[in-house]
């Protein structure tokens, strides 16, 4: 948690001066909502190790080739040393992730979401792409999205990640309706069993 904060304050005055032009993304909700029993928390990935990575291009390509691998806990990875596997691989470089699952929104209404990453991101909520931040960059944020959750519940989730050299990190905050900017809760992700 050392500095996720000041990772973020720099890009929330040009975004949310932005997005007041634009207008929240709406959102569409899991239908049918998945039951408790069917979920587990945490994010389902797939990984493909290619040969070298650069851009949410390359990612795609390389991501029809990707096996799954060991839940992710949500969006909580931190920043890592050279050398230190990216999220669950088990690899440092060359990474591509496909993720998939749910994020659930404990209130209806405007939230504001922004995604951190090393390197490219690209983020799809609700049927609608949210974020995107692609090419090589140091652990950084894509930039604050307004969001529209027209209910309380689940939302489809999916993204793709990749990483090439050096670090790594992959992370995620909100402001909840009324509330303050926080880190989104592990818990308030999931995937089916």
């Amino acid at each position: 948690m050392f500095a996720r904060r000041a990772i973020s304050a720099a890009a929330v005055f040009v975004c949310t001066a932005a997005m007041a032009v634009a207008g929240p993304i709406k959102l569409m909700p899991a239908d049918p909502q998945p039951s408790a029993d069917a979920l587990t928390e945490g994010l389902a990935v797939a990984y493909a190790f290619p040969p070298d990575v650069k851009s949410l291009r390359d990612a795609e390509y390389f991501a029809k080739e990707a096996k799954p691998g060991e839940p992710l806990i949500g969006f909580d990875y931190i920043d890592t040393e050279d050398g230190e596997p990216v999220m669950t691989s088990g690899q440092s470089i060359q990474v591509v992730a496909k993720i998939s699952g749910f994020l659930k929104f404990d209130a209806p209404g405007v939230y504001e979401v922004d995604f951190i990453s090393n390197d490219g991101l690209r983020v799809h909520i609700g049927g609608q792409e949210v974020s995107e931040f692609d090419g090589r960059h140091p652990c950084e944020n894509a930039g604050i999205t307004q969001v529209e959750a027209p209910v309380a519940g689940w939302y489809p989730l999916e993204a793709l990640y990749f990483q090439r050299v050096g670090t790594a990190c992959l992370l995620a905050e909100w402001t909840p309706p009324g509330g303050e900017l926080d880190w989104i809760p592990n818990e308030n992700t999931a995937h089916l069993k």
